[in-house]
């Protein structure tokens, strides 16, 4: 079965810069995730880690 998925996919020209194109995509997406998780502000991150939290206080009382 992959011998004839890659035999097909060969057969396709400009078929190799899918790959490449999928690869920097997903590697500027989580590099920009970690600049965004390593500058969030302290504040911020308490904030919506406490949401659950907040909203579970509304429901009891």
């Amino acid at each position: 079965m992959l011998k004839f998925v890659k035999g097909h996919m060969e057969s396709i020209t400009g078929i190799e810069i899918y790959p490449l194109i999928s690869l920097l995509i997903f590697f500027i997406f989580f590099v920009t995730l970690f600049y965004w998780v390593f500058t969030a502000k302290k504040e911020y991150i308490n904030t919506v880690s406490n949401l659950p939290l907040d909203n579970q206080n509304d429901t009891e009382s």
